[in-house]
């Protein structure tokens, strides 16, 4: 197949620091040409990728420009500057690039990679039968069902990039934004009860969670807690490889959450709350311990004490089965089959 991979104006491809979306974006290019497809990926002029790259801006204006209606525009003017060169797009964001697919006349694949705010579902209803989408978890189709859909494919990562470690050093390890529905509060407290040294390496995006960080966690971190900034890839994968456990103790319904299946790669159980799709990913008893957001510190650090209990060698199978890069890459394919189906035999297979 020839294919545009869009990514997000914003930041490289891989990512130099955070950016979920351009790892997968990163992965899922190179695993397609590896399969022998003619790929172009339309990012950063700094990316780095097996793709043919196209760009506009020679390097990643930042996560300042985030959402910037310029970077954005003109990303799209190259993108789709020949359509007649592609037999599908796959786009990644849900603005302009999304906006102008719809009406190329060629199939047009969007990966949902973000929540359904208001916002979004607003765009999503006014393009429902003029792309196919794709969700990273049940949990997120169901949300808004009415979407037309090529599958649900889950986020992979590149297990053999993560190492695995078996013995783990005395520390638990918060990772993720300093937003009060991400739960670094109830990870110092469940960590607190079951006295066991707490690591945090924390992103603070916005004055909001600058406030939350300051006023609500800092008061209450123990004395031997250690906080880090954010981290780049080579010291989270060191991190997650080490600690004794990850705790994900989020209040809003995620679609996805690498860093759950990152830590089952490095043999590195997940303590978390079933929102979202946490129970899709984790296996409770098997790969970590589910418990309810309600209770979380009080069961969570009774899961602390029952670590023990966990194979780190049944993580990393239940990653290397059902999110590496190559599950995803496949299931890819079978969503980019399905929207190159004539609209006839589409309808006639839903029956």
């Amino acid at each position: 197949m020839r294919i545009a991979q869009v990514a997000p104006p914003w930041l490289a491809v891989p990512p130099k620091g955070y950016g979920g979306i351009e790892l997968v974006v990163s992965l899922l290019a190179d695993g397609l040409v590896e399969r022998g497809h003619d790929v172009t990926l339309f990012a950063t002029g700094d990316s780095s990728t097996l793709a043919r790259l196209e760009y506009v801006s020679a390097e990643a204006p930042g996560p300042g420009s985030i959402n910037d209606p310029w970077f954005d525009t003109a990303h799209t003017a190259r993108a789709f500057r020949d359509p007649d060169a592609f037999d599908l797009f796959h786009v990644h964001s849900p603005f302009s690039a999304l906006a102008v697919g719809a009406s190329i006349g060629r199939p047009v694949l969007h990966t949902v990679h973000n929540a359904f705010v208001p916002e979004l579902r607003r765009v999503y209803s006014e393009l429902a039968d003029r792309v196919w989408f794709v969700a990273i978890s049940e949990s997120q189709r169901r949300q808004m069902p009415e979407l037309r859909y090529a599958g649900v494919v889950y986020n992979g990562i590149d297990v053999a990039a993560c190492p695995y470690r078996s013995e783990k050093e005395d520390f638990v390890l918060f990772l993720g934004r300093a937003a009060p529905e991400k739960g670094a509060l109830r990870a110092v407290r469940a960590a607190r009860l079951a006295g066991v040294r707490l690591i945090l390496a924390v992103k603070v995006a916005h004055a909001s969670e600058e406030r939350y960080w300051e006023e609500e966690v800092v008061p209450e971190l123990p004395s031997d807690a250690t906080v880090l900034s954010e981290v780049t890839g080579q010291e989270k994968c060191d991190l997650l490889a080490k600690a004794r456990a990850v705790l994900f103790p989020i209040d809003w319904d995620e679609p996805f959450g690498l860093v759950m299946t990152e830590a089952m790669a490095a043999g590195t159980p997940v303590i978390a709350t079933p929102r979202g799709s946490v129970p899709e990913i984790v296996e409770d008893g098997l790969t970590g311990f589910v418990v309810p957001v309600e209770s979380y510190p009080e069961e969570a650090a009774a899961a602390l004490r029952r670590l023990g209990d966990i194979d780190p060698a049944a993580c990393r199978r239940h990653v290397e089965e059902r999110f590496s890069k190559e599950a995803m890459v496949s299931g890819y394919e079978r969503a980019y089959r399905t929207a190159l189906q004539p609209e006839s035999a589409v309808r006639k297979e839903r029956g």
